[in-house]
Parts: structure tokens; sequence; C-alpha cells
């Protein structure tokens, strides 16, 4: 097995400085010795297995257990050296990680059908942990999706209200009082911001209880009880329709039997005048499996798809594409502040829950930022409607919609959150 790891090891790694230290002392030195040293060190053979055999779950799995030790260098400079060491090979390129790979891509239609109960016990597992948690690294409206990056030099906040504002521009939403549903409304960030600044009437669904509690909190606190009511809901069941339909890091949780019923659900809530936005990951290549370690510690039933794999569920909805747009490396400088965040405040992490949870959120954090940055993964927002007609012609009413809203925001600051004016050209 130390052969096979020695031997993936110096395929992966031709530039970079990694080393690996065996249970039985030997070690093992990789790269051409340029950049961030970084020291793995394997303290037990069935670490050394599990690499040998499925790297893509156990690197993970054996690092939060403390069988893989970092003794120089962190989890991103690992993965780092990793993705970056041979850009020509990757471990999956392997005959023996290609057959497991092909396994898993079989079987994922019984992994992802999700029922109503079991995707309710799956958004529990991952956000229903302590709210204190997603403070340690969030943003103040909890924005746990893609930040949208208008510069380089923009704080999380300000990219995740940069977000809100891109989302609600695309939305068209075009008077007060128009309804809308936010389909996975989290921790009601996005309803709260449609009703604060457009005079949306909205309507979010989510099956996680602490998101749920918080969201009405939020409305409450904020003056909005009037306008934004958060259900404790699955989207199946929710009954409509309304003006304009979104959902923002919802989609990854549907899983592939599910997509057709999402879609054709969707066009059912939807208006015939209506817009729906859609912001989910996606992948840039073929369809594949899931990421063995995520589905199982982190987001269990969730998948992450190919434009192609949406395509097909859209076209027999009954819906109609009017933009798509793809965001690149917005969500890997997201993630490089949830990362840089969570370590800072790491020790607080650990007293709500414990090293081993630590270990594997390190690994959770480091390896998404890296898909990101050095692998296949981007974010879609598709915007979708019955009438090709109900959106303009020219896709520069984007750019005046954010304008109008940064108006909007700006002249709000200092007021209730609940006190609304609308600027006459709030028309988007």
């Amino acid at each position: 097995m130390k052969f096979l790891v020695d031997n993936l090891a110096s395929r992966l790694v031709r530039t970079g400085n990694l080393t690996i230290s065996y249970p039985d002392g030997s070690s093992g030195s990789y790269g051409d010795g340029s950049g961030t040293p970084v020291h793995m060190r394997l303290k037990t053979q069935r670490a050394v297995r599990g690499l040998a055999i499925d790297p893509a779950y156990y690197l993970g799995h054996y690092y939060g257990s403390g069988d893989i030790e970092l003794a120089e260098g962190d989890m991103y400079a690992l993965l780092r050296t990793i993705f970056t060491g041979n850009p020509d090979f990757r471990y999956y390129d392997t005959a023996w990680n290609k057959v497991l790979e092909r396994l898993r891509y079989v079987l994922r239609w019984f992994r992802e059908k999700n029922s109503i109960g079991r995707s309710r016990r799956n958004v529990q597992h991952h956000y229903d942990l302590t709210g204190a948690l997603y403070d340690l690294f969030l943003d103040e409206d909890r924005q746990y999706s893609c930040g949208y990056f208008e510069r380089p030099d923009q704080t999380l906040d300000e990219a995740q209200l940069a977000k809100k504002r891109h989302i609600a521009s695309k939305l068209c939403i075009n008077r007060p009082g128009q309804t809308v549903l936010d389909i996975g409304c989290g921790w009601g960030g996005m309803a709260l911001y449609l009703a604060r600044h457009l005079g949306a009437k909205v309507t979010g669904v989510t099956l996680s209880d602490e998101q749920h509690a918080l969201a009405r909190q939020r409305a409450t606190d904020g003056g909005l009880d009037d306008t934004v009511h958060f259900l404790l809901q699955d989207y199946r069941n929710t009954e409509g329709p309304f003006d304009r339909v979104v959902s923002v890091g919802m989609f990854e949780h549907v899983g592939r039997p599910n997509y057709l019923t999402f879609f054709r659900k969707s066009a059912s809530l939807l208006k015939k005048d209506g817009v729906m936005l859609l912001h989910t990951i996606g992948r840039t290549d073929q369809p594949t499996a899931n990421n063995p370690f995520i589905e199982k510690y982190i987001f269990p039933g969730g998948y992450i798809p190919a434009l192609s794999e949406v395509m097909q569920a859209i076209e027999k909805s009954g819906l109609a594409i009017t933009d798509i747009e793809i965001l690149r490396l917005h969500y890997a400088e997201t993630l490089r502040h949830w990362r840089e965040r969570f370590m800072a405040r790491r020790e607080e992490a650990k007293a709500l829950y414990d090293e081993r949870f630590c270990r594997i959120w390190e690994f959770y954090l480091a390896a998404s930022e890296s898909a990101f940055r050095w692998q296949n993964l981007v974010v879609f927002q598709i915007q979708l409607v019955h009438d090709q007609e109900a959106v303009p012609l020219l896709r520069d009413y984007i750019g005046r919609g954010e304008d109008c809203l940064r108006q909007h925001e700006a002249s709000s600051k200092g007021r209730p959150q609940g006190a609304r004016q609308f600027p006459q050209e709030a028309s988007l």
C-alpha cells in the first residue's frame, strides 16, 4: 500500500514541495522543491491503505480522525500542492479510481432520490448546526452562498450585498407589491432584501428549523412581518402562483432524480408573465459522481450538476431560458474568506463542537475552495420565464437595476429597517 501512495504522490506532484512520512518511519519527497513546504504525516497503516484505495474520501476522513497530520503547512497548502503540482494528471486518472468513480456514478440515483422526509433530514444534518458556528465565518447577513466580487478588494459583506443586488436586478421586480417565492430561503437575507429595497411581498421556504426560526425573528425585528413570511415547508408542498421565483444555493440539494420535479413545480408556481432566477453551483465538465467525503460529512443527498443535466430538465418543464451567467472564481474568493475567518476563530468552533469537527470543517472549506480555484466548479445563474417578453431585450437592464439599488441602499442607511422609500427610477 505504501508503494501505491508513493507512486500516486510522485505522479501528482511534479512541481512543489511535498514530504510524506509513513508509519514505519520512512519518508518520501515529491516535487521540485519549489513553493511552500508541506509535510504530511501518515500516522497509521489504515491511513496509508485509505489513501491508496480511495484518496477522494480517505484524505479528509483520516485527517478528521487524526490518523493524518500536517507537520508543516496547512490543509489548503497541501491541496494546492496536489492540484497544481501536475495539471496534466489527476488522482482519478488511475485505473482503480476510474472504477470507483464509475461505480459511484452508477449508484447515484439511489443516493440522491430525496423524498420530502429525506430532504428534511439532509438539510437538518448541515443547516441545523448551532447558529453560533455560522456566525464565526459568514457575513453579517448570513449569506451561505457565492458572493459577487465586483472588485478584488471587496470585503465579504460587500460581495454578499453585491450578490443580492445582482440577483434582484435579474428578477426584474418593477413595482412594489409583487409577490416572490424564495425556495431555500436560508436565514432570510435575500427575502428581506427584496422586501426592504423593492417592496416585494416575499414567501420564503426552508426545511431547517434553525434557519426558519432566525428568519422569522429577523423579519419581526426589521418591521417586515407584513411583507415577508417564512414557512417551514418543502417547495413541493408550496402553493402559488407568484410574480417572481428565486432560489439561491438550494438546487445543489435537490438530487438528479428530482430535477424535472423541481422545474415543473417551479413552472406551476410562476405566473405566465413571471421571472425566475436560479443560482446554483455547477460543474464545467461532464456529469460525474459526488465527492464521497462531502456527501457523507457535509451535504448528504446533494449533487453538483453539469449544465447539460440542468438543461434537460428545463427543456421538459415548460420554462424557457432567457439568460445564463457563469460566475468564475467568485466562489473561490468567497470560500477563501470563510476559510480564513473559520481558522482565525477555530478555538471557538472547537468549544462549540470538538477537534474532529474542526478538522473535518477545515478540510471541507479548503477542499471546496480548491475545487473552485483549480478544478471544475463554477456558479450558474439561470433566468427562466414562460413568456420571452417578460424580461428586457438587452442585458444592460441588469446594470441599471444595480445602480438603482445602490442608490436605495445608500438612502436607506440610518432609517429603521422596515421603512422603505422607493426612488422614482426604482423600476428595473
